[in-house]
């Protein structure tokens, strides 16, 4: 150009299609698009015609200023002894589950039979499985989440005008602000309050059913305790009202589980007599986000014919999921429930002995988990965990992968609980990350 020496280093610039070219570069167009590959080698060059960076640092700028992933979403270590963290994407998959999801990312049989090589149900391995998990139901069916459960329960069996019965003090939140009677009221069913608060009785639901009720609905308040002078009526004696009983039991809890013997069970309610249930996929089960609907086959039949279970339903990745969670070993957040108190101590000593030995301020020390995501509130399972001084919280969580703690009287807790035993030298090797 007139007026530019010769000798102006931003002749030497790189072109863009040649930075591309680059090894490197080019395996990460691959993963992550070449939209976003370039946009990085741009703002490369753009700053070495102002001068901050030379001309050959250009391909090193880019490949540092590449994301490591197409999404923004960042791998966390859960030791805040929280089995299903809401936070954190509730119920981490198995291993099952995971290469179950790859499988099914490309083209899968989700509703073609390859026998015969016709048309076949949508998602009939997941829903068998889900029937042979909970042999009292009648039929079973799945959408997208817990909420989307109750939501096509009240369209089909009420949406009409028709009447839900249900308790004063089972009228929760749910979370981000949605409450339980907005979603309901939102279907065009009526709600029919009865009880107060604290209490209620069976003579409050019998005096409130009428030819327009359409089901008495039986929410579990699974995120919060209510103690004192209290009463509520159990499914077994609404089951004889002689009207549909909805059992909201909300965890996904499918069978008894002896660590937590006050959880609603979805087996157990429908033995007692409930005519439906709904609950979630990604809490104690231990699987991806869905809605399990389990119950009496003309009951499931009629929800899953209602128009508004076509907007419902949940795509093959977590069909799949749901399969391999149901068929395949146990999900790490049954790992996780089922865990013995003395090899989680036995680890948290190792752990601390080996981070001590390095000059770490690092203690075991006994502490208590919670099982979390609306599950078992006021159940303290007993784990053992790695104590840190306060400051390393910030430290970890700024690591790849993000551990993250919990703080507990000025000292930052890593509790194992919730940390499988094969990520132990993934957790030591954060720890030092941070003590560099």
């Amino acid at each position: 150009m007139a007026g530019e020496p010769d000798d102006d280093p931003r002749r030497r610039i790189p072109r863009t299609d040649a930075v591309l070219a680059h090894p490197r570069l080019a395996e990460a167009e691959r993963v992550l698009g070449r939209a976003v590959v370039k946009s990085v080698v741009v703002t490369a060059q753009q700053r070495a015609r102002a001068g901050e960076i030379a001309p050959d640092e250009v391909p090193g700028a880019a490949l540092a200023a590449l994301p490591t992933l197409a999404s923004s979403s960042c791998a966390v270590l859960n030791a805040t002894g929280v089995l299903v963290h809401t936070n954190l994407g509730r119920a981490p998959l198995s291993r099952a589950a995971l290469d179950a999801v790859m499988t099914s990312g490309g083209n899968t049989d989700v509703e073609f039979d390859l026998t015969t090589g016709t048309r076949a149900r949508r998602g009939r391995g997941a829903l068998a499985a889900l029937a042979d998990a909970v042999p009292s139901a009648g039929d079973v069916h799945v959408v997208n989440n817990n909420a989307a459960a109750l939501l096509l329960c009240a369209l089909a069996l009420a949406g009409d005008g028709g009447e839900i019965v249900v308790s004063r003090g089972e009228l929760v939140e749910i979370g981000d602000g949605f409450r339980i009677p907005d979603l309901l009221a939102s279907t065009g069913a009526r709600l029919r309050e009865v009880g107060t608060t604290n209490r209620t009785h069976l003579a409050d639901y019998a005096e409130a059913i009428g030819p327009a009720t359409a089901f008495v609905l039986k929410v579990h308040p699974s995120n919060f305790l209510v103690t004192g002078f209290t009463s509520e009526v159990a499914v077994p004696e609404l089951a004889g009202l002689g009207v549909p009983i909805v059992a909201d039991i909300g965890s996904g809890l499918l069978a008894p589980h002896p660590a937590l013997p006050d959880e609603p069970d979805a087996d157990t309610a429908l033995r007692e007599g409930a005519r439906l249930v709904t609950a979630s996929g990604d809490k104690l089960l231990g699987g991806p986000q869905a809605g399990l609907l389990l119950g009496d086959a003309d009951l499931v039949q009629r929800l899953r014919r209602h128009p508004a279970a076509r907007a419902l339903r949940v795509d093959k990745l977590t069909l799949a999921a749901l399969e391999a969670t149901l068929r395949g070993p146990a999900p790490p957040v049954r790992a996780a429930l089922d865990a013995d108190l003395p090899p989680l101590l036995d680890r948290a000593a190792r752990l601390a002995d080996r981070l001590a030995a390095e000059g770490v301020d690092a203690v075991p020390v006994e502490s208590a988990a919670a099982v979390g995501g609306g599950g078992a509130p006021g159940v303290r399972l007993p784990s053992a965990a790695v104590s840190l001084p306060e400051d390393y919280a910030a430290a970890l969580r700024a690591g790849d992968p993000a551990v993250v703690g919990r703080i507990e009287r000025g000292r930052c807790l890593l509790d194992l609980r919730t940390v499988a035993e094969d990520s132990d030298e993934q957790l030591l090797e954060a720890v030092r990350r941070c003590t560099s």
